[in-house]
């Protein structure tokens, strides 16, 4: 079986070579833009979400798997966001792992994968499912864009501005922000969150 690693970091790179190099045929990539041009070559990819410059982890995987019998790919990353797992779940991975994983649950992954089975970290996975136990209010897409903004500290007018919509749109959905996550201030927003997980400062 191949395995391409995807990661921007030579030192991360060169150990998970060498430590699936015991059961895999491993080949490696730095950024995103060559994973894409290496991936039609092997069976199992795993991207970072991070990849300096260029396209992201995300993009990469949307890519490769919008070619007919690309291969799997599962993110492997330092990054657990709910809005990290939701972009790559949509872009077409079909795992999602942190890197402090054991060495022989990321093998394992590999293997898993590789036969069209979701991977999910144990964290990740213990998160989801407590999500259907206890359902949180769900943040469209544009409300999360406009928390990441309200994290930098923008104001509505820029906010509408970066995002290309009206003051009036912004203020719209702060109101609904607010509501899902019961809060009354932005600061508040953004503290809650960051809690959850739906964005990363």
């Amino acid at each position: 079986m191949r395995v391409l690693v995807v990661d921007d970091h030579p030192v991360v790179r060169f150990g998970l070579v060498g430590l699936l190099s015991r059961d895999f045929d491993v080949v490696e990539a730095a950024n995103g833009e060559e994973s894409v041009q290496i991936a039609s070559t092997v069976d199992v990819v795993l991207m970072d979400l991070q990849l300096g410059k260029g396209i992201d982890g995300v993009e990469a995987t949307r890519q490769i798997r919008a070619v007919e019998n690309g291969p799997q790919v599962v993110i492997l990353t330092t990054y657990d966001s709910d809005a990290d797992i939701v972009r790559a779940v949509e872009a077409g991975a079909i795992g999602y792992l942190l890197k402090d994983c054991a060495p022989e649950e990321l093998a394992r992954a590999v293997r898993t994968a590789a036969t069209g089975q979701t991977v999910l970290s144990p964290d990740i996975a213990q998160r989801l499912l407590g999500q259907v136990r206890d359902p949180a209010p769900k943040l469209s897409k544009r409300e999360i864009q406009i928390l990441e903004s309200l994290a930098k500290g923008l104001a509505n007018r820029e906010i509408a501005k970066e995002l290309f919509i009206s003051q009036a749109t912004v203020k719209t959905h702060l109101v609904r922000i607010f509501a899902k996550l019961g809060v009354e201030t932005r600061t508040a927003a953004v503290t809650t969150a960051v809690e959850r997980k739906l964005i990363r400062l």
